[in-house]
């Protein structure tokens, strides 16, 4: 049976019919009581939550994360966010789309593409010690670089986001470093690569995704900083030589403010541009997203990671045809 309507093509109010991969499934008691099941669906057209109330034990049991299911019911808001109205849930059948890589979101850049990308901009890093702590971290990450998502959610939340969101600002870097010569290119090149890199351990992986005990207990800066120590002892560097300690400072600071969980603010001209780049990649994908799903002439729903922002789209925003 062929996947049918994406789950973010159903309109408000309109009734939904459809598989869909469970992204999440936390069981939660309501204030009467009974247990319900806190449902994120996912394909991919993106995610939308829904709540299947007064779940049974087998209910529990059956719908988890990383299952692919049936569900029937009505597209609605809630507070202006999109969510399905649960009518009918079932796992599916033989026969149905059961295989979670057939909902699950990727990058829109092959995996060819990001590494060709990555290799070239390797060549760019012409100090040996960033050059050699690249090659070294990347070597080891590859596999989780290419496929993991950026974040559990809000940026980036697809298999392959996590290098399609290194390339991206390391394109927006080419840019800046062309428009601002004095910029230590190699320097933002390499932090830029290596900056979301403890996001391999941070996280579980691009299906299902959670934060490991490691992500939740450390955090993905502090989780980097440790393997660059590491590899400098690997490559028999010292981790204390200014050159380490500034490629050190671009991760540990790229997050900007210690409320926003770095451990030092920017203190170097090319760790404030990653920054900045890191903030301004992270929010237009986010923009991108949601107003993608606003119909034209209307507000979307609010953006928590933008302060709760709700984002117009132009009623004169329709769909250009392709060109010939």
């Amino acid at each position: 049976m062929a996947i049918g309507k994406q789950l973010l093509d159903y309109d408000e109010d309109e009734a939904v019919d459809a598989f869909a991969l469970l992204k999440s499934a936390d069981v939660r008691t309501a204030k009467n009581g009974k247990q319900y099941i806190a449902l994120v669906f996912e394909d991919q057209s993106g995610e939308i939550s829904g709540k299947y109330w007064d779940a049974s034990p087998e209910d529990i049991a059956n719908y988890v994360a990383g299952r692919v299911v049936h569900v029937q019911g009505k597209r609605e808001n809630y507070q202006t966010h999109p969510q399905i109205k649960i009518m009918h849930l079932r796992v599916t059948h033989a026969g149905e789309p059961n295989d979670p890589q057939a909902f699950i979101e990727h990058a829109p850049m092959s995996r060819v593409d990001m590494e060709d990308y990555l290799t070239q901009t390797v060549f760019e890093i012409t100090q040996p010690t960033w050059n050699r702590l690249v090659r070294k971290l990347l070597s080891e990450y590859a596999e989780r670089f290419y496929t993991f998502p950026a974040a559990k959610s809000n940026h980036h939340a697809f298999q392959g986001g996590l290098a399609f969101h290194t390339i991206s600002i390391l394109k927006l870097a080419h840019a800046v470093t062309a428009q601002y010569p004095d910029l230590n290119a190699p320097l933002l090149y390499a932090g830029a690569i290596l900056h979301d890199l403890g996001k391999t351990i941070e996280l579980s992986g691009p299906q299902s995704t959670t934060y490991t005990l490691a992500g939740n207990l450390v955090g993905h800066i502090v989780l980097i900083d440790g393997e660059l120590v590491r590899a400098c002892d690997a490559l028999k560097l010292d981790p204390q030589a200014e050159d380490v300690l500034l490629l050190r400072h671009m991760i540990l600071s790229h997050h900007g403010l210690l409320e926003y969980g770095s451990p030092v603010r920017p203190a170097l001209r090319e760790a404030d541009v990653l920054h900045q780049l890191d903030e301004l990649d992270a929010s237009i994908m986010m923009l991108d997203t949601v107003v993608a799903h606003t119909t034209p002439g209307e507000f979307s729903e609010r953006v928590f990671a933008l302060d709760g922002r709700r984002f117009y789209r132009p009623a004169s925003d329709t769909p250009q045809p392709p060109k010939d």
